[in-house]
């Protein structure tokens, strides 16, 4: 059966008169339309063709295909996006609030953050370059990575997670904006990813907590104590999942450290806590430290700390 505008071939015009010719070719498609309808036959258009001489010297009738042919298959039915899972009980509805150490920028921008900041209790840079490996991997990058696996875990949790940055601005954020990022956001916890740069034969992770200090913009009474328990519970949930063991070079083998004199903790109003993962300059520390797969062992035990603490 033939559904376009081809002429019929020779022999068949030949040996079929012109009112067989008309039988035929309308039969046929009355037929097809009988299957096809009603969805194939709201899509065709049927036109006689005469040259105004009399029935005998009718055409057989043309198919003409309209400009949009329906579609004989059924919509394709859209794939549903996928979406973080809601939390539920002591998770739902927090925040968490992940700074990663420093900028990769910070180095070709030592003017700018050497300029000083009001941390409360003094002034103090802006912010640092952070230090790198012997073979010249990058503090920053080291705690970006780390921060984003970490934002990860936490998310397929339920949790809302909120980075002080992610390398897209050109150095920076100075001190005082890092805490002041978890200040607004209402965190109710703050984590800030680092690593260490003293020297070789210091090993191991330790967690700095915040000393009870009062001037002018900083006042951390209210969060010493929970941001304790906080750092408490990363350090042994990163110990477990690491393998680390605390620095043997600070804490009296704790792996907790209490500062006064850093302004993201100063000037934080939410429980906030530095995690060092190890020290960079240590061979044994920069090939834990240079892993992928440490690093993802490294985010997991943060989040388990940091799920600890709020109670999940």
């Amino acid at each position: 059966m033939r559904y376009d505008d081809s002429p019929p071939s020779p022999e068949s015009a030949s040996s079929v008169s012109p009112d067989r010719r008309w039988f035929t070719r309308r039969s046929g498609l009355a037929v097809g339309a009988a299957v096809l309808a009603p969805t194939l036959l709201a899509g065709w258009v049927l036109v006689q063709v005469t040259n105004g001489a009399g029935a005998d010297d009718a055409r057989p009738p043309r198919i003409v295909m309209p400009a949009a042919t329906p579609s004989l298959t059924p919509a394709s039915t859209p794939t549903p996006t996928a979406t973080a899972p809601e939390a539920k009980g002591p998770l739902a509805g927090k925040t968490v609030v992940i700074d990663p150490g420093h900028n990769t920028g910070n180095f070709q921008h030592t003017s700018e953050i050497d300029q000083k900041v009001d941390i409360g209790t003094t002034r103090k840079e802006c912010d640092t370059t952070g230090t790198t490996t012997n073979a010249g991997y990058k503090e920053a990058e080291f705690t970006l990575d780390v921060s984003r696996r970490l934002r990860t875990v936490l998310e397929a949790k339920g949790l809302k997670v909120v980075l002080t940055h992610e390398a897209d601005r050109a150095w920076g954020p100075c001190i005082n904006e890092r805490a002041r990022i978890g200040n607004e956001a209402a965190a109710d916890a703050v984590v800030s990813v680092h690593a260490d740069g003293v020297s070789s034969g210091n090993r191991g992770y330790h967690v700095i907590l915040p000393a009870k200090v009062k001037g002018g913009a900083a006042d951390t009474a209210k969060i010493v104590g929970p941001s304790r328990d906080l750092g408490e519970k990363i350090g042994s949930n990163f110990a477990r999942t690491t393998g680390s063991a605390p620095a043997n070079y600070l804490g009296s083998g704790t792996g907790l450290v209490v500062r006064d004199d850093l302004g993201g903790l100063n000037l934080s109003t939410r429980p906030k806590v530095f995690i060092e993962c190890g020290n960079m300059r240590d061979a044994k520390d920069a090939a834990l430290l240079t892993s992928p797969e440490w690093r993802q062992k490294a985010a997991q035990g943060i989040a388990d700390g940091i799920v600890g603490f709020l109670g999940g």
